[in-house]
């Protein structure tokens, strides 16, 4: 995928969106320190290159309902495209199942998944291995409680060079 070259000013508004989500374009503005238009103008555009995937918010979920959370490592038995893709596609279809991330090296992904009862959990785990999906094996972790929760620091993310050097 073709990287986007960005100005320090795209970056100042990535950050902005990525910490206060959508914005008027005055506030917008205010916080990247350049006049409205502009500001808007370089929204658009960002928005129509595909770096700003949505919006949305952070809910205190605690507070709301009880529930599990699991962290869940998979590994496949064979490692085709085809065995991936009907895995993946399976994940796809479980609301259960919050963020699915491919690993290379000992498992082949980790789940994050979020149900409202350990019960509930575990027949989701038994529906994964009767859908016959090709799993080896997996390894269950239940979350006792989030130490950190953070989106990436886009500045810093950016300004640091290939060898970790900063630029």
């Amino acid at each position: 995928m073709k990287k986007s070259a960005l100005d320090t000013t795209d970056i100042r508004i990535l950050s902005a969106v990525q910490s206060h989500g959508q914005l008027s374009k005055t506030r917008l503005s205010e916080i990247v320190n350049i006049s409205p238009t502009p500001c808007w103008a370089r929204l658009d555009r960002l928005k129509a290159a595909g770096l700003i995937r949505g919006y949305h918010g952070d809910i205190a979920l605690e507070r709301i309902c009880d529930f599990t959370q699991v962290m869940v490592t998979v590994s496949l038995a064979q490692h085709r495209k085809t065995d991936f893709d009907r895995f993946e596609a399976w994940v796809a279809k479980h609301d259960a199942i919050t963020e699915c991330v491919a690993t290379g090296g000992g498992m082949d992904y980790v789940l994050k998944t979020i149900s409202p009862t350990l019960a509930s959990f575990q027949a989701l785990m038994q529906d994964m291995l009767e859908a016959d999906l090709g799993v080896d094996r997996y390894m269950t972790y239940i979350a006792t409680r989030v130490i950190k929760a953070a989106r990436p620091n886009i500045t810093k993310l950016i300004a640091t060079g290939p060898q970790g050097q900063t630029v």
